[in-house]
């Protein structure tokens, strides 16, 4: 009975530890099912493609009445497949909403706006941290060369210490350019040449070179990436990129619902670009050439109304530096969909502060992976291998060893952070939809002129805080206007003005002043409006 209870105890305890992890490709399409059933008036969840590795790439619009005819935004998660955070914040926002879905904040929010969630763009990818061997991937299932030998996944990763994940390999060499940390021996870093100092080892990813050309793990399992697979300065040729914009099933998924989506006005992606946390810079020789490079002046300006928010809500801090590589999503957003296009990590690994209590000293040097050891060190997560020597093939008479940080922790918080990380972004969420531009029709006059004619005077105004379309989503053929219609009945006649106005936009908090001259009697219909800032429509009596 004692063995049966300890028996008990050991499985329970197993369960408990599978609980707070990530989830993975079966256990997000339950959570997003569950949704569905429990929300049927609220959400509607479709497969819209699988892929090669037979993954489900779901949309989950969350709404209420025609979700279509209300402003929009697009949630993207799993951009990057070794980014498990980002699709735990999308399912997590969708999870977070509609818990809520009974109170008069998020009814009123529902009614005024559309999310389109796609919770996991990579879940080829993102299997691999769920698998026996663990390791960090972006690419999907589709077979590639990536170096070019006509050889298709020829040199993959190889667990040459049997541990189940895929660490780092430090080979003493004469060549070598990294030296120990000074305040942590388990952590290399680059030696200063400037100043004097000599490396003492190669530092190289584990694994063999397994087709004699010189390099490590270069062409193993997982092709394309989707973060580097859309159509904005895409590098072909680059190793996951693809030979082309959007050769995969999943990209091409995503662009045909976005393209067809005239209602969203902003896209907010989470992978490793960040213009929350800091904006784009206005950048006059990049945007004004011909072909824009850099992002317009009120557009930036945009972008930095949603930082000050997101900086505001998260409370994040020190966030890294980062630009974007092309064939993103954020730089898509922007440049060939034309809308707002915001990104961010969602979390970033935490200074570390000295432990006192542990006698721990500042760093005598900054370094990421020292400070990630500490600091996880600092939540009871043992995230490093201990350094063991090997016989490497590929390495004779030089001494190998393998270990090093675990793969996933830098950009991955423990499980157990992630519940305050999804709430931070569900807030930010709800309250970017607060910024969101809507028409409204405001000052209406009449006058009567005589001989049956009457002035009609009236302001269509933003009262968002938002523009109604971003400044590079004007020169766009393939974003609706807004468009303001006179709608007479057959005794009426418009003798001066325009029945039907379009205008390419109109800034948030602000107006356009319109005025018609009408001939005859009885009730006609003013509308204005456009898909991304929604519809508003008054009866008028001559």
């Amino acid at each position: 009975m004692r063995k049966l209870s300890l028996w008990l105890l050991l499985c329970l305890a197993a369960i408990s530890s599978w609980a707070q992890d990530y989830s993975n490709a079966a256990a997000q399409a339950a959570r997003l099912q569950a949704l569905a059933k429990n929300y049927p008036q609220l959400v509607q969840l479709k497969s819209m493609a699988k892929t090669n590795g037979g993954k489900d790439i779901w949309l989950l619009t969350i709404g209420t009445g025609k979700t279509a005819s209300k402003p929009a935004i697009a949630v993207i998660g799993g951009t990057e497949g070794n980014h498990l955070l980002g699709t735990e914040l999308a399912i997590g926002f969708a999870e977070q909403l509609l818990k809520d879905a009974n109170t008069e904040t998020t009814k009123a929010l529902l009614n005024k706006t559309t999310y389109y969630v796609f919770p996991n763009m990579s879940p080829d990818a993102m299997e691999q941290y769920f698998a026996a061997l663990k390791y960090e991937r972006t690419g999907n299932n589709t077979e590639t060369d990536d170096d070019r030998d006509g050889q298709l996944n020829e040199d993959g990763m190889d667990d040459l210490d049997k541990n189940g994940k895929i660490t780092w390999m430090r080979v003493t060499s004469p060549l070598g350019e990294y030296k120990t940390h000074p305040d942590d021996p388990r952590v290399l870093i680059k030696a200063d040449v400037l100043k004097g100092e000599k490396g003492q080892y190669l530092l190289l990813q584990e694994g063999m070179d397994n087709d004699k050309d010189g390099k490590l793990n270069e062409d193993g399992q997982g092709g394309i990436a989707f973060n580097k697979n859309l159509t904005y300065n895409h590098r072909t040729f680059a190793a996951g990129a693809g030979d082309y914009p959007a050769s995969e099933t999943e990209t091409r998924a995503m662009l045909d619902f976005l393209y067809d989506a005239f209602n969203v006005y902003a896209v907010v992606s989470f992978g490793s670009n960040n213009n929350l946390s800091t904006p784009i810079a206005y950048n006059p020789q990049s945007a004004l050439q011909r072909i824009v490079a850099g992002w317009l002046e009120p557009d930036t300006k945009a972008n930095s109304v949603v930082s000050e928010l997101y900086n505001k809500v998260t409370g994040l801090q020190n966030a890294p530096r980062t630009a974007a590589a092309g064939g993103d999503v954020l730089s898509w957003g922007y440049y060939h969909y034309g809308r707002l296009s915001f990104s961010t990590p969602g979390w970033w690994m935490p200074r570390a502060k000295p432990d006192t209590a542990k006698k721990e000293k500042a760093f005598t040097v900054d370094d990421p992976t020292a400070n990630a050891l500490r600091w996880l060190g600092q939540q009871g997560v043992n995230a490093f291998t201990d350094w063991k020597p090997i016989q490497h093939p590929d390495y004779p008479n030089q001494t190998v060893e393998i270990g090093g940080i675990d793969p996933f922790v830098m950009i991955n918080p423990p499980y157990k952070f992630a519940a305050e990380s999804v709430k931070k972004h569900t807030d930010f969420l709800v309250k970017l939809a607060n910024l969101q531009p809507e028409i409204s029709i405001t000052n209406l006059q009449t006058e009567k002129l005589g001989n049956g004619l009457t002035r009609i005077t009236a302001d269509i105004m933003n009262k968002g805080v938002l523009s109604t379309h971003s400044k590079l989503g004007e020169r766009s053929y393939f974003v609706k206007k807004v468009k303001v219609a006179l709608n007479t009945g057959a005794k009426q006649e418009v003798v001066g003005g325009k029945k039907i106005q379009l205008f390419n936009s109109i800034d948030g908090n602000s107006s356009q002043k319109l005025s018609w001259l009408v001939k005859g009697s009885g009730k006609l219909t003013l509308e204005a409006g456009c898909p991304t800032a929604g519809y508003a429509n008054i009866d008028i009596t001559l």
